[in-house]
């Protein structure tokens, strides 16, 4: 079989949007022209590539295959290419990761300052749920993932890198608002606004009460955590809620956290990638920095003027 990159790059391209138009238009090529390559690719390999169906295309068999092997090749380029430029110095390269939603109130602020230190490597961030990281984590398509509890019936190397407390939320006006000690007793009286099923924190969170055999009241269930926020405001129901996802309402006193008694929950966050997954001299680089003083240092905590966040995550001092 004889094949060439740019014939799998032009179906990589018309696998990814399911269109030869959309290829065309990403590749700067006109459609006669990705057909001629991908007519070329199929007389290559000797079987279909691609099937229509209506108005639509669809991969055959053997273009899922070509497809999934397609991805590692163009991975496996990527990582010479960026091999190769780390020995003439760490100043080029990129860095895909991708990160769960609550993460995403602290990845910006980590991608900020270690681009401070390696501002030649090209930096990618997707913002996404549980289930899809898992996803990206069975098909190896990312550097590294940053979420909370990893799965466990994928073989992953996970490190924690970050405390990641849940706290109960309030609007400032709620009669529990100045309470201390608040019983469990007393806080399943009021009503929750969830996340979605399958979402990290609503797992934590039904783990932790169903430890301590209290049956909650469930109210609305939502899939981001900025509508939780702002239902809690509008006073549709209590919520919990990364600390670190409430650092502005906190500080202008748009929303409280409750004292409740055995919170906050304790998690963690982590950095995983597949076991045995050899990293990109920019992803090693940026494993160390979060292992080493990168949370700090995005935090705000390596200088003089710790963030209000740490007020809220470390009410006891830095550790």
């Amino acid at each position: 079989m004889h094949l060439t990159i740019r014939q799998l790059r032009v179906f990589e391209a018309v696998a990814s949007h399911l269109s030869f138009t959309k290829a065309a238009e990403e590749l700067f090529l006109s459609q006669p022209a990705v057909s001629m390559q991908i007519k070329q690719l199929e007389e290559n390999v000797g079987l279909p590539l691609f099937e229509k169906l209506g108005k639509k295309i669809h991969l055959t068999d053997a273009g899922k295959e070509l497809h999934h092997y397609g991805r590692t090749i163009f991975k496996q380029l990527e990582e010479m290419e960026e091999v190769l430029e780390s020995m003439k110095g760490l100043n080029r390269g990129r860095l895909d990761i991708a990160v769960a939603s609550t993460v995403n109130y602290f990845a910006p602020r980590a991608l900020g300052a270690f681009s401070r230190h390696y501002p030649g490597i090209k930096l990618s961030l997707e913002v996404t749920n549980r289930e899809t990281l898992m996803k990206m984590l069975e098909q190896n398509v990312k550097d590294l993932v940053l979420m909370g509890k990893p799965p466990t019936d994928i073989d992953l190397q996970a490190e924690p890198f970050m405390e990641n407390p849940l706290v109960v939320i309030a609007p400032p006006d709620h009669p529990l608002a100045n309470e201390k000690g608040i019983s469990l007793e007393r806080i399943a009286q009021e009503t929750f606004l969830m996340r979605e099923p399958g979402s990290g924190t609503r797992l934590a969170m039904t783990r932790f009460f169903k430890s301590k055999e209290i049956e909650i009241i469930k109210g609305m269930e939502m899939t981001r955590n900025e509508a939780i926020k702002q239902a809690v405001r509008a006073g549709l129901g209590l919520g919990v809620v990364s600390a670190h996802t409430i650092e502005l309402e906190i500080e202008s006193k748009r929303l409280v956290i409750l004292d409740v008694e055995d919170f906050p929950i304790r998690r963690k966050w982590f950095i995983v990638h597949r076991s045995g997954k050899r990293l990109s001299p920019s992803a090693n680089a940026f494993h160390d920095f979060l292992l080493g003083d990168g949370v700090k240092e995005s935090l705000g905590l390596a200088g003089s003027s710790p963030s209000i966040l740490s007020s809220v995550l470390f009410p006891d001092g830095v550790k």
